[in-house]
């Protein structure tokens, strides 16, 4: 009766094959949502470091020369 009992508690093979599915799911959705992290964490330095920096008052004007516009 103990060999019945263990054979209905261990999981079959399709069980165990599930099992690893969802564990490598669950691996992926895991690095994915680091990436975005990591990826969110460069946006919001380079853009603190954008906004850091000075602007220059002479770069509009520098850049509508370039396109032959008249400065403003």
């Amino acid at each position: 009766m103990t060999t019945a009992t263990l054979r209905l508690a261990t999981p079959t093979p399709f069980e165990r094959m599930l099992r690893q599915a969802a564990l490598g799911l669950a691996r992926h959705v895991d690095r994915r949502i680091a990436a975005r992290a990591e990826r969110r964490d460069i946006a919001l330095d380079m853009l603190r470091e954008q906004q850091a920096r000075k602007q220059d008052p002479r770069a509009v004007d520098h850049a509508l020369a370039q396109l032959g516009l008249p400065r403003r």
